[in-house]
């Protein structure tokens, strides 16, 4: 019988024990992504501090062991008696939820961290945690293992300086790995330098084996940040468009510049929190880009080239834009803040932006017939696309399945439950198609290299012979069109060679999902193989390995045995069905590899610099990454 429910099972989670009992809750996850918002969360203090005109520089660095610091040169954090809780306002800041200066929109006008928690949090989830304040020509100092205080808050020295100093050390009984990445705090600094003009923002690691730094401060701001995302295009217009104005207390800042690529670009910010999902910043936007353009192709008489009005695809096409609004009392949707919901930001950003784009327009006639050109070629291209896809309607309907006959489709019919391999070769896909779990497990075979797509329109993807057998597949639609939840695989997984052929193909498939099924990507139901590259053979026993270090920690591990032998297979389609399940299939065994975006801007400079029209930048690419690459067969 089971024990009864009674008031001894009420648990009382005291001070910060629930943040350390949900992290999730708090950062999203006890993986990078949470460890990262670590600093994140301490650095926004630093930012909210800048955007109310009291700071102007910020510091994170790596030190070793993992050691977090974050230096800001801000008013510091309160040290005095809070008149309620007769305890220093550091140590409530820094040991309770719900406390902070954001609330009554006198200390701080706009906020990113609205809700009091994120220092709080870090201290929580922090093995140690201390706090140097210099205020007031002295400086304050406490420390906290696990969130809780080892002491008062007490006067160290003396100082003419000013500013907060917080360093921690995550804690390992929290995250899986608390190892740092350079580069995603790179991104975000960067990205935060760009959103806030003139503030200096620098990062370094002090780890092993090579010390690396980055100092951002970027004059231009925004505008900045669009040169930055087309240093790597051919700019349509030389200088990048940029306004700034406010209404009703909302400051909306804009800029845009277009390229000759096919894909748009837009970046959307609230409070400088990255809103990935838009919201009605964005939707003013888009509203008014597509108004305003329609209104010049009838002022310029361009109307008889088309068959009807353009539309928000039509005028996107090879946009770049950022768009930056700063508000008193923001409303996200979702615990992640990804979305903005303030009704009344739609209407305030249209007026700015039409307003200011008609203005820049009228002064430069020669910048919006260029624009307007591009845009009706893309018209043109939409409704050759629309036509393809009727085509391709009409034959469905006629075949017995929609589905393309290389298909080896599973039973299973749960998209939860299923994968799809996209294997390379007729030879490769032949033999998954043998040693594959025929249950959950469906397989297409790839043959010859695909479109690049990001060198063509979407007509152009719609027609392609190679493509077109994925996107049935797959059956979820595609760019504009793609919907998610019709998904009929959540594992899409690409199998190719650990070859120069085989990475140019995985490249050519990313690029692909990235620009026309990037929801895909950004739920995780992308997945790379990962063959083995040797098979290491001592008499009846069979070893595959992955990598170099690992042969070589194999072969140190059976000695010097004279009946080693060691096989590099230089292709999938040198192993057998029952060896391609074992060793890239059977889902107990195999290494899979989910692709994940966790840098928009990162993701959209390595795209354009390896698959997009300019030479050079590849070539720099290719330059400075050769020494890293292994196993690279010629």
């Amino acid at each position: 019988m089971s024990e009864n429910y009674d008031a001894k099972h009420i648990q009382i989670l005291k001070g910060l024990e629930h943040v350390r009992k949900r992290p999730s809750m708090y950062i999203g996850s006890t993986g990078p992504e949470g460890l990262h918002h670590l600093v994140f969360e301490v650095v926004d203090n630093s930012i909210d501090e800048a955007l109310a005109g009291h700071c102007t520089a910020v510091s994170v660095n790596i030190g070793k062991d993992n050691v977090i610091t974050v230096v800001d040169n801000g008013r510091g954090i309160p040290v005095d008696t809070h008149p309620v809780e007769k305890v220093s306002a550091l140590e409530i800041v820094m040991t309770k939820l719900n406390a902070g200066g954001k609330f009554d929109k006198k200390s701080y006008k706009v906020s990113g961290g609205l809700h009091g928690v994120g220092v709080s949090v870090v201290n929580a989830l922090s093995e140690w945690c201390e706090v140097f304040v210099h205020r007031d020509g002295k400086i304050y100092y406490q420390k906290y293992r696990r969130g809780i205080p080892k002491e008062a808050v007490k006067v160290v020295g003396e100082t003419k300086a000013r500013g907060t100093i917080t360093r921690f050390k995550p804690d390992p009984k929290i995250f899986k790995n608390c190892h740092f990445s350079f580069d995603v705090l790179s991104n975000r600094l960067r990205e935060l330098a760009f959103l806030n003009k003139g503030i200096k923002i620098s990062v370094s690691d002090e780890r092993p084996p090579k010390k690396k730094s980055h100092v951002f401060r970027f004059e231009g701001g925004i505008k900045s940040f669009i040169e930055y995302l087309n240093k790597n295009k051919n700019t349509i217009q030389r200088e990048p468009i940029y306004f700034e104005a406010e209404k009703d207390d909302i400051t909306v800042e804009v800029a845009l510049q277009y390229n000759d690529s096919y894909n748009e670009t837009i970046f959307t910010y609230a409070n400088n929190i990255n809103t990935r999902e838009g919201g009605t910043h964005l939707i003013g936007f888009k509203s008014a880009l597509t108004r305003t353009l329609n209104d010049f192709v009838k002022r310029m008489n361009l109307a008889k080239k088309l068959e009807e009005n353009l539309s928000g695809d039509d005028v996107r096409e090879g946009l770049t834009a950022v768009i930056s609004v700063k508000i008193p009392e923001p409303q996200f949707e979702g615990q992640t803040k990804s979305k903005l919901g303030n009704s009344e930001v739609k209407g305030i950003v249209e007026s700015i932006v039409n307003d200011r784009l008609t203005a820049y327009f009228e002064e430069n006639p020669d910048v919006v017939k260029k624009i307007l050109e591009k845009s009706i070629l893309a018209a043109k291209a939409r409704q050759a696309a629309r036509r393809a896809r009727e085509l391709t309607r009409r034959k469905t309907i006629l075949e017995s399945t929609g589905l393309p006959g290389k298909l080896a489709d599973c039973s299973e019919t749960d998209p939860s439950k299923c994968e799809l391999y996209i294997v390379e070769g007729d030879s490769a896909g032949g033999s998954a198609k043998q040693g594959r779990d025929r249950q959950f497990q469906a397989i297409l075979p790839l043959w010859g290299k695909m479109l690049n797509v990001e060198k063509t329109r979407i007509d152009k993807v719609l027609a392609n012979d190679k493509l077109q057998p994925i996107i049935s597949s797959i059956g979820a639609g595609i760019g504009n069109n793609f919907d998610v939840t019709k998904l009929r695989y959540h594992k899409v997984i690409i199998m190719a060679d650990a070859d120069v052929d085989g990475s140019h193909i995985r490249t050519l498939l990313l690029t692909f999902f990235y620009r026309y099924m990037r929801e895909m990507v950004e739920k995780g139901y992308v997945y790379i193989a990962m063959p083995p590259l040797y098979k290491i053979t001592t008499g009846k026993k069979i070893y595959y390995v992955y990598d170099e270090e690992e042969k070589e920690k194999r072969l140190k591990a059976l000695g010097h045995s004279n009946n080693v032998s060691i096989q590099r297979y230089k292709g999938l389609g040198e192993m057998n069905p029952e060896q391609l399940w074992e060793t890239t299939m059977n889902p107990e065994k195999r290494n899979i590899m989910r692709v994940q975006l966790e840098d928009a801007v990162e993701a959209e400079e390595i795209f354009t610099t390896l698959m997009g029209e300019k030479v050079e930048p590849r070539r720099r690419f290719i330059e400075e990454n050769a020494l890293a690459v292994t196993n690279l067969d010629v």
